[in-house]
């Protein structure tokens, strides 16, 4: 009976703990901007992304090559759930989105507020797809995360004049990331039920490249990149940040969370992103919190603290 409870108190901890894994891993995200902006100066925003998945899937390859036998038991629809995530959630949800944001279709507020619908499409494609049960008072915790992500973005303000705003091309785009970013988590849940986090990982970089380097040729920018050795060094050392610091850490941190975390409790662990984005403004580009930002931020991590204790009962 002793190993029995060791046993069980182990499995507690470890699902706790894989709850503030995709916590961290999410978090991570949030320091975009600090390398981001730099490159946006010389690069386009495909440019960016395909070179950086081309340097996070360097970093991968050894370890796709050491997992390689896991790649022999891939299925038709084990196949399209990788596609989905990589192509999906890598590549077009990011497109859609920033297509929403410079449609001028439509209240741009509106298209931010929509995309905070992700959780809805996780947590109901979790339901059916991954048949998970959802927990006592999971509603509550959800309207409560939801809300503090709405005081994060637009504090005490109302987003939207009138309904009718909502039915724009941009709000549609803005529907359609969300939805394939909350279907991204739960592809990547049902995938780490056959394969482990880093080859998970390491195939999203891989299999986004190929769509990358069609639609980076398909715009037919320039690569304007700098000539002065000071500026293409600062250019490099940014790209290898972002690369492996919002790029290669926060997705292995979040996979391997995601390995012991139900879809639905991942989905709102990654609500940390829009938390840690606005202490980034406030740290580094000088921009204060509010009073609705700071309510904002205790009602989410309120949310992520009582999800995670009941994940461990």
């Amino acid at each position: 009976m002793e190993n029995v409870n060791t046993s069980l108190n182990y499995n507690r901890s470890r699902v706790g703990t894989g709850f503030w894994f995709v916590v961290l891993g999410a978090a991570l995200w949030g320091a975009d901007p600090l390398f981001r902006i730099l490159l946006l100066k010389y690069l386009t925003s495909s440019q960016i992304v395909l070179l950086e998945h081309a340097l996070l899937f360097l970093f991968a390859a050894p370890v796709l090559w050491s997992h390689r036998n896991e790649l022999k038991g891939i299925r038709l629809k084990q196949a399209a759930a990788l596609l989905f995530i990589s192509w999906g959630g890598s590549a077009i949800a990011s497109i859609l989105f920033t297509q929403a944001l410079s449609s001028g279709s439509g209240n741009l507020n509106a298209v931010l507020l929509l995309q905070k619908l992700q959780p809805i499409f996780a947590i109901v494609m979790a339901r059916f797809m991954l048949k998970e049960a959802l927990p006592k008072y999971f509603t509550g915790l959800l309207l409560m995360a939801v809300a503090g992500t709405y005081l994060l973005t637009f504090g005490w303000s109302i987003p939207f004049g009138h309904v009718s705003e909502f039915i724009q091309i941009g709000s549609l785009l803005s529907l359609g990331a969300a939805a394939l970013w909350g279907g991204s988590t739960v592809m990547g849940r049902y995938m780490l039920g056959s394969m482990k986090y880093e080859t998970v990982t390491s195939l999203r970089f891989l299999l986004a490249l190929p769509l990358l380097f069609m639609i980076t040729a398909n715009q037919g920018a320039a690569w304007n990149l700098p000539s002065g050795a000071g500026e293409l060094t600062a250019i490099t050392v940014n790209m290898f940040m972002q690369a492996l610091v919002p790029g290669l850490l926060s997705l292995l941190l979040y996979y391997k969370g995601l390995s012991t975390t139900k879809a639905s409790f991942a989905t709102l662990a990654e609500l940390s992103f829009p938390m840690v984005a606005v202490l980034v403004n406030w740290i580094a580009f000088h921009q204060m919190i509010t009073v609705p930002q700071f309510i904002g931020f205790v009602f989410i991590w309120l949310a992520l603290f009582t999800i995670s204790r009941q994940q461990q009962n």
